[in-house]
């Protein structure tokens, strides 16, 4: 397939998980990919830059290397991020100031860096990773939900701002899906075979989401075929924010 021959394409968060999963579809469909990570790609489906989000200027200078590198930039996928878990009582100040600086400021500083050659290379696009519990109510998330939820409206605003730019801002929100995120927390429960089954028990197919199954979304939402479609929250969560009742 060739969808994205010619284009180029930043996946941020793009070593692992999602991001990785997004980056190799992206790679398959003909785009030329940059992965920005804090650590290595692997394989040669991309061309990897060491990047941390929290800092604007090691943003702005891998932006600016790959429009040196190929010429343009057409596409960005924000999948940088890291999880957290507990009520409101149950993180402080600084942990709230570190998961939005990730969370949402990382998005938006590689916006910031990438919105001039996005406008100069239209039509483009953005996605933004968001998460199902940004549109459903979960428990004990209550700092994640925070800045998923400020991603996800960002994400609408954008697509207003930069509508007569020829740049879509869309976000995809996927359930729980089976990454190394997830992976860890079940290394560290009491009996990882229990918390699994709580997890796939919550989604209403029985299982985790696949992170394939995140990308072909956010392909699609890249895609030039997508042309109509901005402004959007794309779930990918079996029908949770349709369907779960949250008790």
């Amino acid at each position: 397939m060739d969808t994205f021959q010619g284009k180029v394409a930043i996946v941020s968060g793009g070593a692992s998980g999602i991001g990785r999963a997004a980056a190799s579809r992206l790679a398959r469909e003909g785009a030329l990919v940059a992965v920005f990570d804090r650590s290595e790609a692997i394989g040669d489906e991309a061309v990897s830059y060491m990047v941390d989000v929290t800092d604007q200027d090691s943003v702005s200078r891998a932006v600016a290397e790959v429009v040196a590198r190929w010429g343009h930039l057409d596409i960005v996928v924000n999948c940088a991020g890291i999880g957290a878990a507990g009520r409101i009582l149950e993180n402080d100040d600084a942990e709230w100031m570190r998961v939005f600086n990730i969370n949402v400021m990382g998005a938006v500083r590689v916006i910031r860096a990438a919105i001039p050659h996005l406008i100069a290379a239209q039509p483009s696009s953005v996605v933004n990773v968001g998460s199902a519990v940004a549109l459903t109510g979960f428990p004990n998330r209550s700092l994640y939900t925070a800045s998923k939820g400020a991603l996800v409206s960002l994400t609408r605003a954008l697509a207003a701002d930069h509508l007569a730019d020829g740049v879509r801002f869309n976000s995809v929100n996927p359930g729980t899906t089976e990454t190394p995120w997830i992976q860890r927390l079940l290394d560290a429960a009491d009996d990882s075979s229990i918390e699994r089954s709580n997890l796939e028990a919550r989604q209403p197919h029985g299982r985790l989401v696949t992170a394939d199954e995140v990308a072909d979304a956010i392909a699609y939402l890249a895609s030039p075929r997508a042309q109509s479609t901005n402004g959007v929250a794309l779930s990918v969560d079996a029908g949770i924010e349709a369907l779960y009742v949250s008790h």
